[in-house]
């Protein structure tokens, strides 16, 4: 229930979301979550939508809602704003599933990280700024949430995710205010607004999998083939990959390829037949393969750095972290915060690159604005 003693309503319609919709795009803000069954079925879907606005929570149902075109056309509303937690999953899963765009964000954990909190979790976040106690049940933190009926119980913890962030909003933008810090989480709030979701490349995903480094040309060509046999198992079985067989365990068979799968921990039904059989078979296709050789990174400037210069760039670099570290204690906030740690590394290595830095998308206006001349002079200092 809304906290200030509103309705929770199930919507499961087209022309109700339609008409939820245009009742909420009249607000200036909506507070709005996804929930999703990553950790049950594969691939992952979004399944359940929760919009609130003063009065009302909605639990708008994917599943049954043919059409969510609607919800679409409020996101990309720049006239009402989304207020979110986090949202960083909730935009790739939106993108991925709809093509969806969020125009006008703003995200509490961004905005409670800039006005000093150090636990950004929404529970941390409500009970830090609003005094506001919420237990998350674990059970359903992991839920499937492809169940319909949804319970009371998952009603209620779907709902308490949007139910008090438009008065944490509200707060947080007071608080920012005065430490006029406002448009430093507007900007970071706009470039969160352009993430997308993107598939991992089918060729080379399975070089992402833990441990794989350990792996010589021949055991990366096994774990490539047995990667590609966990999803094609994941997509029949709708489970996802790390409920077929763990990281842990490819690359472990990748390593010792001609191991008794009998005796391998953690296989579950793929240590015997007949599931046994066609694991047996993505091994000895592993083994037939050419080898793979991992592609090569590209050094930082194209160049590679003997032992003393590695020293000396080792050196600015810990004083240009230390510059930042200096600036978070003045302010009392996390120092990544207030420069990206990939152009302080750039600027280690060339202290003459500082307009560069400066001109690189990757370094906000805000932070331009507010410490580029503080950069200068320390940089000056290095020289």
């Amino acid at each position: 229930m809304h906290e200030t003693g509103g309705t929770i309503e199930i919507v499961a319609t087209t022309p109700r979301l339609a008409e939820v919709v245009q009742n909420a795009s009249r607000w200036p803000s909506v507070a709005l979550d996804i929930e999703s069954n990553g950790f049950h079925c594969y691939p992952e879907r979004v399944c359940l939508v929760q919009l609130a606005v003063p009065g009302s929570v909605f639990l708008i149902d994917p599943l049954a809602v043919p059409d969510a075109g609607p919800l679409g056309e409020l996101l990309a509303d720049a006239s009402v704003e989304k207020i979110l937690h986090s949202a960083d999953y909730d935009l790739r899963s939106l993108d991925r599933e709809w093509g969806f765009r969020v125009r006008t964000l703003f995200d509490t954990s961004i905005a409670a990280a800039f006005v000093g909190s150090t636990k950004l979790g929404l529970v941390a976040v409500l009970h830090d700024h609003l005094g506001v106690e919420v237990t998350k049940d674990k059970k359903l933190q992991r839920a499937n949430w492809t169940n319909r009926p949804l319970s009371p119980e998952a009603q209620h913890y779907a709902c308490e995710d949007v139910l008090y962030l438009e008065r944490t909003r509200n707060l947080l933008v007071k608080r920012l205010r005065e430490l006029s810090r406002l448009e430093w989480v507007a900007e970071e709030c706009e470039r969160l607004a352009e993430v997308r979701y993107q598939a991992r490349d089918p060729e080379w995903a399975f070089l992402s999998i833990k441990g794989s480094r350990t792996l010589d040309s021949q055991g990366l060509a096994i774990l490539r083939s047995l990667h590609w046999f966990r999803e094609q198992e994941a997509f029949q079985s709708d489970r996802p990959p790390f409920k077929i067989i763990s990281d842990t365990v490819l690359v472990q068979l990748a390593a010792s390829p001609c191991s008794d799968l009998t005796s391998v921990k953690g296989l579950g039904r793929f240590g015997n037949p007949p599931a046994a059989g066609r694991l047996r078979t993505a091994i000895r296709d592993g083994l037939r393969a050419r080898p793979v050789r991992r592609p090569r990174q590209p050094t930082r400037n194209g160049q590679r750095l003997d032992a003393a210069r590695q020293g000396e760039v080792g050196d600015r670099l810990w004083r240009l972290k230390e510059w930042r570290t200096g600036l978070g204690q003045r302010l009392r906030l996390d120092p990544g915060l207030l420069w990206p740690a990939s152009s302080l590394e750039r600027l280690a290595r060339c202290l003459d690159s500082l307009d560069a830095e400066l001109a690189s998308p990757e370094v906000r206006a805000w932070q331009r604005r507010e410490f580029g001349e503080s950069l200068r002079i320390f940089l000056a200092a290095l020289a």
